[in-house]
């Protein structure tokens, strides 16, 4: 599943081609992703100025003068530009033609995306709920600190939960907790101030990272471009079950949290 730097390297990836642009048309060729595209999305973007294109936590948000197109990669999503004529996919779901003649293409062979409308994103039910974003200023040791006061969950799962944080999904979460040297079935509630402000500052490091090498590439991510993410390359220990430490050559072990498998290194998390 696309996580926040593959999320805001697409948004980086599109503004360019779609903000100060008009929606001429937009096409629905299959309407059933995760939740219906609604009937009249067509009918209300159409003619309409993309004014920004923002992020809130996994989430696109196309600003136009009368609302937001809202807007889920889901597990295997992408949206792509295309500057010339090129047939349609299997696949292609969603084709937006903009009036500098370019096309913004949806892609989902799952179909667990989404693309929803709203007048007011922060009273969405999809966002609403949603802890702070990992890079604001309001994200630090403290408040990570704070929130986890008598929690047995383990750390990973609690920073894997959107209402304390977003974005710190499965990949990232095992990255920043292997830099910071914390076990991560080991209980949030027992983890220090100190080690907190220390996650804090990794996790922020982490995802500035990626975001850098344009996210991780797996199996489905692809930018707008087309290019695949290079994070991937400077992994640690995500999907290195049995292979050697890069810091101390101990083979790294997996377990299981909340049915997803979790990778660390004995040693050096503690």
């Amino acid at each position: 599943m696309p996580e926040l730097p593959e999320v805001e390297t697409t948004r980086r990836g599109l503004a360019p081609h779609v903000v100060g642009q008009h929606i001429i048309h937009l096409l629905v060729r299959e309407p059933r992703l995760r939740w219906p595209v609604p009937a009249e999305l067509p009918a209300l973007v159409s003619g309409q100025p993309v004014l920004s294109l923002e992020r809130r936590a996994k989430y696109l948000l196309f600003q136009l003068p009368n609302g937001y197109l809202l807007s889920h990669l889901g597990m295997s999503g992408s949206w792509r530009v295309l500057t010339e004529p090129a047939p349609l996919r299997t696949h292609d779901h969603l084709v937006i033609t903009m009036s500098s003649g370019r096309e913004l293409r949806y892609h989902d062979p799952r179909r667990f995306g989404c693309l929803l409308w709203t007048t007011e994103p922060d009273e969405h039910t999809l966002l609403r709920v949603l802890g702070p974003e990992p890079l604001a200023d309001e994200f630090d040791g403290n408040y990570l600190f704070q929130r986890s006061r008598g929690k047995s969950a383990p750390i990973k799962t609690f920073l894997m939960d959107n209402h304390v944080v977003v974005g710190v999904g499965n990949i990232y979460a095992q990255e920043a907790l292997f830099l910071a040297g914390i076990r991560p079935g080991i209980a949030a509630g027992r983890v220090t101030r100190a080690r907190y402000q220390a996650l804090a500052e990794i996790i922020r490091k982490v995802l500035s990272e990626a975001i850098q090498q344009g996210g991780t590439t797996l199996r489905d991510f692809v930018n707008s471009d087309g290019e695949p993410g290079y994070f991937a390359q400077q992994l640690r220990v995500y999907g290195r079950e049995g292979l050697p430490c890069h810091v101390c050559q101990t083979p790294i072990k997996s377990l299981k949290h909340a049915n997803r498998t979790t990778s660390y290194c004995p040693q050096c998390q503690q």
